[in-house]
């Protein structure tokens, strides 16, 4: 059993693009898009996400080797790759469903997460809105949600949305892709 194995739970948006930043990292082991952070008792289907009434927000859970990435590093990655400055969306989707978020598994997660927001803060032109929240639960989403963009990568909103996306990555943190 390797001990450098950690997981974090991070909501940019879309799952759909914050899980194809992820997949592209090195040291990222896997990627999982899910739910979580909401009130309504039970696993949540896509529907019931997208009614915005769950209180749930599309996130991934990323598991990642800490001896090749960290956990700051993940944060540094998330915080660049998708706008954290805009309450309840991101681009065209609204809604508390694609709220900027971090869910916290553990007091140094949430330390390094408040470190990192204040961090960037000078970064952005207005003010950082990312929540950072303790994890209750993660729910794994629909099959039909995993690998989205690597099995989707011709369809339109995967061109307009989340390739522009991985340019960023491409752009802001070459050295940590595999």
């Amino acid at each position: 059993m390797n001990n450098n194995i950690e997981t974090a739970i991070v909501g940019g948006g879309c799952f759909w693009c914050t899980e194809a930043v992820f997949q592209e990292v090195k040291g990222v082991e896997k990627v999982v898009s899910g739910y979580s952070g909401g009130t309504v008792p039970g696993k949540p289907t896509y529907r019931e996400i997208c009614s915005g009434l769950t209180g749930h927000a599309e996130v991934v859970e990323i598991t990642f080797d800490t001896s090749i990435i960290s956990f700051e590093d993940i944060l540094l990655i998330f915080m660049t790759t998708h706008d954290p400055t805009t309450l309840n969306r991101q681009g065209a989707d609204r809604g508390t469903q694609y709220r900027s978020v971090i869910f916290y598994q553990n007091e140094n997660q949430k330390e390094i997460s408040e470190k990192v927001l204040l961090q960037l803060s000078d970064v952005y032109e207005d003010k950082i809105v990312t929540e950072i929240s303790p994890l209750a639960v993660f729910y794994e989403a629909e099959i039909e949600h995993q690998n989205y963009y690597r099995e989707n990568t011709a369809q339109g909103y995967c061109s307009y949305v989340i390739t522009p996306k991985l340019n960023t990555l491409r752009k802001l943190h070459a050295n940590m892709l595999k």
